[in-house]
């Protein structure tokens, strides 16, 4: 293996999901021997494995001000949905950084609210340096938008969009494709794709669809999150060794759309009606929630945790289910199904997004069909009957050390590095 030193490019520091997937990225290759750091826009936290383009208060109070400018105006332009849109008129350069002008690798991350516009990715040319750029969702590939649910217009070139309060053919999103165009013409990069839906909805995209695409799963830290003795974990949350839990992560209300929360609310109305279940032998717990008064009301006892900041503690409550309930509409790779299956709680989910790289039916847990809330309470009550439970659990954990361990996507990442210098002019 070669020497080789990568730069880590992220907006937030741990801040979302692609955030984690950075930091979890960097750990594992650091562990397989290579030289590798994160740089983010923003720090919020003190972890010391991080670094940040905003040091200075002058530096921090710029990174601010994009940021908050870039939401403020994309909020304004748009209708009033839940669909995440960026418009990417703010940013700024990175290639004077010291660590991204001296690395061999310049890895991409979730690299948006005003850190690395068109107009600065097109600048990273001038290094001369191989790029991957990780599709943590679909902004790249779109006219603004980071997920996509049923609109196509990212086959053409955006325009008529649905998110946005003025829209015709060119509107917005029309002209922020035709920046991104310019961009991508002038940089050379290399994507990897988290999951295989991701990488056929980059092979759809007008922007994309002709550059390579690998899919490399995203990893998990599998020493963190393991299996606990469920009996045990029970009784750390203060729940009855006996019951029947089910858990499900943060929902900001009953009306958000990506996370699928009314469809959720619905398959526990369907099962807490149907012969064989006993209501007071379940309990649902909720964590990651903000505020229990917008809340939804459940059909079975309820717990919420609140936010969660300790992993090991997390990994208790994961062990602590007998199944993780994401009703999610579309996902590129959940940390938390992934957190779920490494901590021996099987999942039951939506047909949908890069879940089923992860879930695999009746296995290691149930994909119902997509936004079909009978069919979730289906998944929910296989696993309730189930005899062999101990088997899908083992399952879970097997396939997340099979496929997505730290050494594992390691050796995959580090593969297409060196894949990609050898190519490089001599």
């Amino acid at each position: 293996m070669i020497d080789l030193k990568v730069v880590h490019l992220n907006t937030y520091d741990g801040n979302g999901g692609a955030g984690r997937a950075c930091l979890r990225l960097s750990d594992a290759l650091k562990a397989s021997g290579i030289d590798s750091k994160v740089l983010v826009y923003y720090k919020f936290g003190q972890n010391p494995k991080i670094d940040t383009f905003s040091k200075s208060p002058l530096q921090k109070a710029r990174a601010v001000y994009n940021i908050l400018s870039e939401r403020y105006f994309a909020k304004w332009l748009s209708k009033s949905v839940k669909t995440p849109f960026s418009l990417q008129w703010f940013g700024r350069s990175v290639i004077n950084h010291p660590d991204v002008k001296n690395a061999d690798i310049i890895h991409l991350h979730w690299v948006n609210h005003g850190f690395l516009n068109p107009k600065f990715l097109a600048q990273l040319d001038e290094l001369e340096k191989p790029i991957v750029w990780t599709f943590h969702d679909s902004n790249a590939f779109t006219g603004g938008c980071h997920v996509r649910y049923g609109c196509e217009h990212f086959h053409q070139q955006c325009g008529n969009c649905p998110i946005l309060k003025i829209s015709g053919k060119n509107d917005i999103s029309h002209k922020t494709w035709k920046r991104k165009q310019k961009a991508y013409t002038e940089l050379n990069f290399h994507i990897v794709a988290p999951s295989n839906w991701m990488a056929a909805s980059v092979k759809f995209s007008s922007l994309l669809g002709t550059r390579k695409t690998t899919v490399i799963p995203n990893t998990i830290e599998t020493k963190i999150f393991k299996p606990y003795v469920k009996a045990e974990a029970k009784k750390i949350l203060k729940i009855n060794p006996d019951k029947f839990v089910l858990m499900s992560g943060f929902m900001p209300s009953k009306n958000d759309k990506h996370k699928g929360t009314p469809y959720l609310i619905e398959a526990l109305e369907i099962l807490a009606r149907r012969q064989g279940i006993q209501k007071e032998n379940i309990e649902i717990v909720i964590f990651g929630n903000k505020d229990n008064a917008e809340m939804p009301e459940f059909p079975f006892k309820t717990t919420f945790l609140g936010t969660i900041n300790k992993d090991d503690h997390l990994a208790k409550c994961y062990s602590a289910a007998d199944a993780f309930i994401t009703p999610s509409l579309e996902d590129n790779l959940p940390n938390t199904v992934m957190e779920s299956l490494a901590c021996a709680t099987p999942v039951v989910a939506f047909t949908t997004g890069g879940i089923p790289d992860m879930v695999k039916h009746m296995q290691n847990g149930y994909l119902a069909e997509y936004q079909n809330a009978e069919d979730l309470a289906n998944g929910i009550e296989w696993l309730y009957h189930r005899p062999n439970k101990d088997e899908i659990q083992k399952a879970a954990r097997l396939s997340i050390l099979t496929d997505f361990s730290e050494e594992v996507i390691a050796a995959e990442h580090i593969h297409l590095y060196e894949t990609l210098i050898d190519l490089q002019p001599k």
